[in-house]
C-alpha cells in the first residue's frame, strides 16, 4: 500500500513539477521561493492524496495547493518581485532597433510594476489566464470562485494595470499584451 502512495506521488511529481514550479515562479520572480513552495505543494499532495476524489483533474487540484500555497507565503513575507524579467522580455512582440528594445524594456519594467502593486487575487488571475493560457473554466476551479468572478477579475486587474500605465505608448503595451 504504501509503495502504490509513493509510486502514485512519483509519478504525480515528474508529471507535473515543471508546471507547477513555473506557475509558481511566475507568482514569487524569485527561484529559491519557487522551488521551496514547490517542494511544499508536492508535501501537501502527499498529505492530501487520499482525499483527492477527481471532481477537478488532477492538475487543476495541484494548482488550486500551489495557489494556497503562494498565497500562504505572500502573508508571510511581502512579494518584492512577481515576474521574471526574461519572461518579461518575451512580452515584447518583435525585436527591432536598439532604441525599439530600449522601449520595450522600459515597458516591461513599467508593467512589471504596475502588477506588482496588484492585490494577490489579481495576480493569480492574471498568472492563470494570460501566462498559464488556462481557460475561465478552469481558472474559475482553481481559483474557487464562479466563472463570471473569473472574468471580472480579469477585467478590473487589466483595467488597474492599464491605469497605472503612465502613457498612451505604454497603454497600447498592455492592449497588445493581453491581447497575446
Amino acid at each position: 500500500m504504501q509503495e502504490d502512495i509513493e509510486q502514485r506521488i512519483s509519478a504525480i511529481y515528474h508529471a507535473h513539477y515543471q508546471d507547477v514550479y513555473y506557475f509558481l515562479l511566475h507568482f514569487t520572480g524569485n527561484q529559491n521561493d519557487a522551488e521551496d513552495l514547490t517542494q511544499e505543494v508536492f508535501t501537501r499532495v502527499l498529505k492530501g492524496l487520499a482525499g483527492f476524489d477527481g471532481r477537478v483533474t488532477l492538475k487543476t487540484w495541484l494548482f488550486s495547493i500551489a495557489k494556497h500555497a503562494a498565497i500562504d507565503q505572500h502573508r508571510k513575507q511581502k512579494v518584492k518581485s512577481f515576474f521574471s524579467e526574461n519572461w518579461l522580455m518575451k512580452l515584447a512582440t518583435k525585436e527591432g532597433s536598439p532604441e525599439n528594445v530600449l522601449t520595450k524594456r522600459e515597458n516591461v519594467r513599467e508593467l512589471k510594476q504596475a502588477i506588482q502593486k496588484l492585490a494577490p487575487h489579481y495576480r493569480l488571475v492574471l498568472i492563470l489566464r494570460c501566462i498559464e493560457e488556462y481557460s475561465i473554466k478552469e481558472t474559475a476551479e482553481i481559483l474557487g470562485v464562479s466563472e463570471s468572478k473569473v472574468k471580472v477579475n480579469t477585467h478590473r486587474a487589466l483595467k488597474l494595470v492599464k491605469e497605472m500605465m503612465d502613457d498612451t505608448e505604454e497603454g497600447g503595451f498592455l492592449n497588445e499584451w493581453a491581447r497575446g
